[in-house]
């Protein structure tokens, strides 16, 4: 049920073109491309390629249509992503692309040689769009590709081409991850070029005894077909899974000797020691964690003596969090420091998320980022300059501010420094970061809950505006927003915001709507512009005479310290269905302009399931649900994210299902509206059967919707959003009549 934030890095390095990792070309999240020397930024413009000045403005071509122009063809490539070598003599892009779940990350490469203009496709004899991850191997020679779950690697000069896997079929996935690593590690890209360009290290998963489930096409032709989805549902065994090493020129695999079942750990990440360590015979650095995702393991592996040796191994009661959480989205990459010789590393076991420098031994762990606050995400590494990055708020957790601490705490007898925020004091919201090779410029955001995303170029650490305007916070009443804290009957104070009617008047009674999310995927009150905003709405709510409102409860991602965060262990569907039940209740304790017996409340995925559960469990609260894609039985889901947040179901089974919407469906009293996509990949239409079933059961009325082979965010297809957008509005202005009285 995880969101994911694309961004994406090039490396390019003799003439300084582009920054990035020494390891290999290679396409990387990262919202900026920047220069090696700092100053710039390479973009796609008009189609073609520029290089920016941050500080000037202009714009230098660096790849124009005329170069991206097939021979023969009269029209350019479509670029959507690039890669240069690190002498910047080859440029690899990345067209013709294709979804795969959820992001286009499947299509065509071709490779373009910029001193002879010549431009040629990688992998001609694979299909169109099925080429993966391309990248260019550390010393420009080779590139390196999966095509139809097998790995490549194809000569630069030649095009000559070795297949270095030849056992990929749709369940035995080479160099590439199944449908659970994707959603819920972030892991796509599953193969990495060694420093010295002779070997590639992959994962192979083998999908083989997972059941597939089947999806149902009734529409795309006269008779009806199925599509699998290799699925592991909550409480089947994960997919085993390895990691490889092979020779660019081809050859046997070497399987890296980790301990442990396959099929009761995941590989979460892996990643080869710099070439700058001193270790010709390659190095790798893998993450382990068991199944249940409280003890994770790190392994050094030897390749050349076929070694694994732990160096640190980490556990929790409850769960712990691999860097998709704490960097974007994006595993990829390793935070190397000292050459090779450390890393930084992100861990809440003192109860806080904090950033710490580890020896590449083990041996040594520094405590970076000291003190009862938690580090949000890493956004750079400055060791030139000897800081580290981070984004954090340590005194309001819907916001965000930049801030940075040393890097190396040599001469300080009395510890770490304490971190020092960069972010103007004058700008209370939530600030976003891409910085600069070197700390010394940034593109900085802007917003808050009257204040649309502004942006302009900073340097650093002053924060002077180097080019752009200044953001400002805009002061107008246009935008009734009210943020706030609330404290439950249990003493849990929970953030919330409440948008106000336009003509609000406090002597009337308004309806108020509940925006949920819920669980520990994501939170519903950050100080953002969009606070306040129902985009599914047809209309102006405000207008209309409603009070929209959001509560985040115990178990949501927000940085009020492991404790918050991982309450909710075991109990999705309990704890955050009655800290948003008693957060509604003390808040219309504290405001008499609350219609009581007009509570609304809707969700989608996770939000979805509270919505239900809020509807099942409260009905003297919630009058009217409109729930969207939602998990009505805990035991549908995929293992990776419901036993991390649950445990296993052969040990507490009780919990999945107390905490299941189906289990309190019999206590339906107001009016639901339920939406689901019939293609939905992620969260499964059987969820919809099974719950109409109970309903049924019980002799409950309601409304349903299923939109025929949309997936999970219903947008496919014609016309689609519109008639969401107007079948939502429709259901709540009858059930939950708008305006004050």
């Amino acid at each position: 049920m995880h969101l994911f934030h694309i961004r994406l890095t090039a490396v390019l390095l003799g003439t300084s073109l582009l920054a990035g990792s020494a390891a290999s070309a290679q396409f990387r999240s990262r919202a900026l491309r920047w220069s090696a020397d700092g100053n710039a930024v390479v973009t796609i413009a008009n189609g073609a390629i520029t290089r920016t000045d941050v500080r000037s403005g202009q714009e230098t071509p660096i790849i124009t249509t005329a170069q991206l122009t097939p021979a023969g063809a009269k029209t350019p490539i479509s670029v959507a992503d690039f890669a240069f070598s690190r002498d910047s003599t080859q440029v690899l892009i990345f067209t013709n692309t294709a979804r795969v779940w959820r992001y286009n990350t499947r299509g065509d490469y071709y490779l373009l040689n910029r001193q002879s203009n010549q431009l040629r496709q990688v992998g001609p004899k694979q299909p169109a769009q099925s080429l993966l991850y391309a990248k260019l191997s550390p010393d420009g020679k080779r590139v390196a590709y999966v095509s139809k779950n097998n790995l490549y690697a194809e000569e630069v000069a030649t095009g000559k081409v070795t297949q270095l896997t030849t056992d990929g079929t749709r369940k035995r996935i080479n160099g590439t991850f199944d449908w659970a690593y994707e959603e819920e590690f972030g892991c796509r890209d599953g193969f990495r070029w060694s420093p010295d360009s002779k070997q590639i290290l992959y994962w192979q998963v083998d999908a083989s005894g997972i059941r597939d489930f089947l999806m149902i096409n009734n529409t795309d032709s006269i008779y009806s077909f199925t599509i699998p989805v290799e699925y592991p549902k909550v409480g089947e065994a994960p997919s085993p899974t390895r990691l490889g090493v092979v020779n660019a020129t081809g050859g046997s695999t070497r399987w890296l000797p980790l301990p442990g079942d396959p099929a009761q750990h995941y590989l979460v990440r892996a990643e080869w020691f710099p070439s700058s360590a001193g270790d010709p015979a390659g190095r790798v650095i893998v993450q382990q964690l068991n199944r249940k995702q409280n003890q994770s393991t790190l392994f050094v592996c030897q390749t050349a003596k076929n070694t694994a040796t732990p160096i640190f191994t980490e556990t929790d009661n409850a769960w712990i969090d691999i860097k998709a959480r704490w960097d974007r989205d994006d595993p990829t990459g390793w935070e190397w420091t000292q050459n090779g010789n450390a890393f930084l590393w992100v861990s809440e076991k003192d109860g806080w998320r904090h950033i710490y420098q580890i020896s590449s031994d083990g041996k040594q762990q520094t405590l970076l980022t000291p003190g009862n606050y938690d580090m949000s995400e890493l956004e750079r590494i400055d060791e030139r300059g000897g800081y580290v990055y981070f984004t954090a708020s340590p005194d309001n957790a819907t916001q965000r501010y930049l801030y940075r601490v040393a890097l190396n705490s040599k001469g300080q007898e009395t510890g770490p420094r304490p971190a020092e925020r960069l972010s103007p004091t004058t700008l209370a919201g939530t600030h976003g970061y891409d910085i600069s090779p070197n700390g010394t410029l940034a593109m900085h955001t802007f917003t808050n809950r009257s204040t649309p995303s502004a942006r302009a170029w900073v340097s650093l650490p002053d924060h002077a505006i180097v080019r752009g305007n200044a953001p400002k916070a805009n002061t107008a009443k246009g935008k009734n927003v009210r943020f706030f804290t609330v404290t439950t009957a249990e003493n849990v104070t929970l953030d919330g915001w409440m948008a106000l009617p336009t003509d609000f008047d406090s002597t009337k009674r308004y309806p108020i709507v509940f925006y949920v999310y819920g669980e520990p995927a994501g939170t519903t009150t950050n100080d953002v512009f969009s606070a306040g905003q129902n985009d599914l709405f047809a209309g102006d709510m405000a207008k209309e005479g409603y009070i929209y409102a959001a509560l985040d409860n115990r178990g949501t991602p927000t940085l009020k310290g492991a404790a918050w965060r991982k309450s909710i262990y075991r109990q999705i569907g309990r704890i955050n269905i009655r800290d948003q039940a008693q957060g509604a209740q003390a808040l219309f304790k504290q405001h008499s302009f609350i219609d009581t017996s007009r509570v609304a409340v809707w969700g989608w995925s996770g939000g979805g399931s509270t919505t239900l559960n809020l509807l099942f469990q409260y009905p003297a609260i919630y009058k009217t649900g409109i729930a969207v894609a939602a998990v009505a039985n805990q035991l549908t889901y995929d293992n990776i994210y419901q036993e991390r947040y649950m445990g296993l179901p052969q040990e507490n089974r009780d919990d999945f299902v107390s905490g299941s919407p189906i289990t309190h469906a019999k206590n339906l009293r107001g009016n639901l509206l339920y939406i689901h996509g019939t293609g939905d990949d992620n969260v499964h239409y059987a969820n919809a059967e099974m719950l109409i079933n109970e309903l049924i059961k019980y002799n409950k009325s309601f409304q349903m919707m299923a939109y025929p082979n949309r997936s999970h965010g219903i947008s496919e297809g014609a016309g689609t959003r519109q008639h969401l957008s107007s079948l939502y509005t429709s259901f709540l202005k009858t059930h939950c009549p708008p305006g004050g009285r």
